[in-house]
């Protein structure tokens, strides 16, 4: 596969130039979706018979059910931000004592924002919403930041990573909307431009040293503090409080499936222990092997909004 990405920005007014290249047919909403065999129908009713016997079902998202959104994941071959490029994601640690690093990450995500902002539900996220409205799911946990299911109209729901459309301040903990921010950054950085490679998974864009060093990051605007994401970087924890959170919701459950992750972080792999503790039948619906397949009852390779979309909750 061969992708060129190009991203042009200028404050207050944005342009995206995208040419893309690339040996695949499924066009641009499977970019970052990595191949996989045709759904098979004995798969199909083995998972329609998990979900007819679950009656308080908890499913775990991860960013496998968001590449079909357009949202790439890190770790899916060929296709996964680690495959296509050498970059790796900021971590809490670097963020929190660095000004010139969070001026950087501010950057690159003010650049990406617009697009990343305006991604959409895809048939897995509306056919989760669909499942809680008709009674059939408990609860849902989603790794992802994306805001998908919410948007999608999950109610029942923890982002146990946070949201992306969310800011932070690190010293008072004020609460904003990331759209307000923009709007501070656009106004801040009129005259400031820059083009860019590349998208990564948490929204930001590639750019240079010299295209981020003229870039103004505005402070909190209730105590001065620096600003952050609400989402947990790599290398930060989960509030113990959410965990114990999601923890009773697993207990709650009778069954679990997880959709479009792999696993591999444990903030997300450790309620697999918990529920294989509590004795819970688990299916797995991800393209690729995960940490936990010898764990499941069931495992599909699918993409997600093929498959859930075919599965009768009620």
């Amino acid at each position: 596969m061969r992708m060129s990405l190009g991203l042009t920005f200028r404050a207050v007014k944005v342009l995206w130039m995208v040419n893309l290249s690339r040996q695949c047919s499924h066009g641009s909403i499977g970019l970052f979706v990595p191949p996989s065999p045709p759904v098979d129908p004995e798969k199909v009713k083995e998972l329609q018979r998990f979900i007819t016997l679950s009656k308080r079902l908890l499913v775990m998202t991860g960013a496998g059910i968001s590449t079909e959104s357009g949202i790439p994941d890190y770790r899916s071959e060929k296709v996964g931000l680690y495959a296509r490029t050498d970059r790796r994601p900021i971590q809490h640690g670097d963020f929190v004592r660095s000004a010139p690093i969070r001026q950087r990450y501010w950057a690159r995500n003010f650049v990406g924002w617009p697009r990343f902002s305006s991604h959409q539900p895809n048939p897995a996220h509306w056919a989760l919403s669909n499942w809680e409205r008709l009674g059939k799911l408990h609860w849902l946990v989603t790794q992802n930041v994306d805001a998908l299911h919410t948007k999608a109209g999950s109610k029942r729901l923890t982002e146990l990573h946070g949201s992306m459309h969310r800011v932070l301040c690190l010293h008072c903990g004020e609460q904003t909307a990331r759209g307000a921010l923009q709007e501070r950054f656009e106004a801040l950085n009129a005259t400031w431009s820059a083009e860019a490679q590349g998208l990564a998974p948490d929204g930001d864009v590639l750019l240079t040293e010299e295209q981020v060093q003229n870039f103004q990051v505005p402070p909190c605007a209730r105590c001065g503090g620096p600003l952050k994401p609400d989402v947990v970087f790599f290398g930060g924890t989960v509030h113990p409080d959410k965990v114990d959170f999601v923890h009773r919701r697993v207990k709650e459950a009778d069954s679990l499936l997880v959709v479009g992750s792999s696993l591999q972080v444990y903030s997300g792999y450790r309620f697999i222990l918990t529920a294989r503790e509590k004795q819970l039948p688990i299916a797995i619906l991800n393209i690729g092997p995960t940490r936990s397949d010898d764990l499941a009852c069931l495992k599909l390779d699918s993409r997600c909004g093929e498959l859930l979309p075919l599965i009768d909750p009620r």
